[in-house]
Order: C-alpha cells, then sequence, then structure tokens
C-alpha cells in the first residue's frame, strides 16, 4: 500500500496546528486526521468520533507499528512543506 497524496490544511490553535486527508493508492482517502504539538514534539492522532460514555474511538487507524510510523512521518513531512510554503 503506498500513500499517494497528502492534503494538509493548517491550523493555529494551542496544540492543534493542522488536519490532513490521506490517499492510499489513488482509490481510498482517510481526512480528518490532527497534526498535535504534544510535549514531546508534533505527532498525528487518527480520526475519532466521541461515544456516549464520553470517550473517543477511532474510526481508521493502521494495525501495526510500522505503517503508523510511515503515516506520521510522511503526514509531518508534509505539514512542514506547508509551513514553509506560507511564508
Amino acid at each position: 500500500m503506498e500513500i499517494t497524496e497528502i492534503r494538509v490544511t493548517l491550523r493555529d490553535e494551542e496544540r492543534l496546528k493542522g488536519f490532513a486527508n490521506v490517499t492510499f493508492d489513488d482509490s481510498f482517502v482517510v481526512r480528518g486526521m490532527k497534526i498535535i504539538q504534544g510535549n514531546n514534539g508534533y505527532f498525528v492522532s487518527m480520526p475519532s468520533r466521541k461515544r456516549p460514555d464520553g470517550t473517543y474511538q477511532d474510526i481508521a487507524h493502521p494495525i501495526n507499528k510500522q505503517m503508523r510510523e510511515t503515516i506520521e512521518k510522511r503526514v509531518l513531512e508534509a505539514y512542514e512543506r506547508e509551513l514553509k510554503a506560507r511564508v
């Protein structure tokens, strides 16, 4: 599976720095990934929905560590490019 497109929409909030839509194999898109500034740097949060008990559940997420790392690396690279394009 290959990431074929990443679109980043910047935000300038305290922790939320942007949203990403990631397309796989020019065939499937996952919208609403969040780029978050955490205590130890940036990370990507998968799209989720609020459950009736107030907790959140991911709607889509990688099954293994390798795919999670690949998505996070590529999304954060796209985020950096978008930041530089705005300057």
